[in-house]
């Protein structure tokens, strides 16, 4: 078995425009287990509605997720985990919908906050990622970035029917109208993915903030040539700000690495090597 290696990074920014930061995030990896998490919130709703809305959204899932490693799920098969880390993400995402309800309904002033989210957990080479509305995750790695996310927006849903091309999206004025967020409804629907990682990657969790300014090109630049890959996320703030900051800016950045155990290696190195056929990077898991 492969030695897996999670590292994590987070900042979030309150921008060169606005007068509260009303993104969110909570990051974590064990220093025992490969086990790692970021969880990126961006609220709205008024005065304090929004630094409340993603405040409460993002504290909710990370006590889910903090909660995860106990002994009944370190017992468990990996494809049991797997089923466990999506059904721990869907409760937490739910949780979080009715803590921003209630708080609704006790606060009348925060009647019309709300946020999105982006939760990505790694565990071992398994990566599971959940969203609402348009924070975004990416994945980076020699063969280059993937966005692992479709904005839930009214401009996306107009690329996806043909009525708007992705250029005029990025100058639509309705480009940050979302179709989906967390404390609107009773119910919500978060859409969740997962992969088995198969190279040394890079993940990118982000609020609009930062892809406001900064394309998938100008992404994959920077997880591509900054290093420590972890502080790549200091320099998206700052592009971010150069750029204008109109929004307030949140990054996250994980590092999974994965090397082979010393014991592998001695056994393996009287062995002729056959060359590795150049797969895809990552691939869906079975559902």
């Amino acid at each position: 078995m492969d030695q897996i290696s999670l590292a994590v990074n987070g900042r979030t920014d309150i921008g060169q425009v606005r007068e509260e930061n009303e993104d969110s995030i909570r990051w974590y990896a064990s220093s025992d287990k490969p086990f790692a998490y970021i969880v990126v919130a961006d609220g709205m709703g008024g005065y304090s509605g929004g630094a409340t809305a993603s405040k409460i959204a993002a504290e909710t899932i990370q006590s889910h997720m903090d909660d995860l490693l106990k002994h009944t799920f370190i017992s468990c098969t990996p494809e049991q985990q797997q089923l466990i880390l999506r059904a721990t993400l869907t409760e937490a995402i739910n949780s979080a919908n009715n803590a921003l309800l209630n708080t609704k309904n006790l606060n009348p002033q925060f009647s019309k906050m709300g946020t999105t989210i982006v939760v990505a957990v790694m565990w071992y080479d398994f990566l599971i990622v959940a969203h609402i509305g348009d924070s975004r995750a990416y994945l980076w790695n020699n063969y280059g970035l993937q966005r692992l996310t479709r904005d839930h927006s009214v401009v996306q849903e107009m690329v996806d029917s043909g009525q708007m091309t992705q250029q005029q999206a990025k100058q639509s004025n309705v480009r940050n109208h979302i179709t989906r967020a967390l404390g609107v409804s009773s119910s919500v629907e978060a859409e969740i993915n997962s992969w088995k990682l198969t190279e040394n990657a890079l993940l990118l969790v982000c609020s609009d903030g930062l892809t406001e300014y900064l394309d998938d090109h100008a992404i994959e630049r920077v997880l591509a040539t900054h290093r420590p890959a972890l502080e790549s996320v200091y320099r998206f703030i700052d592009d971010a700000n150069k750029l204008g900051g109109r929004d307030n800016i949140t990054a996250g950045i994980l590092e999974y690495s994965s090397q082979p155990m010393p014991q592998m290696l001695a056994k393996e190195q009287n062995v002729t090597q056959r060359p590795r056929s150049p797969d895809v990077t990552i691939r869906k898991s079975q559902r």
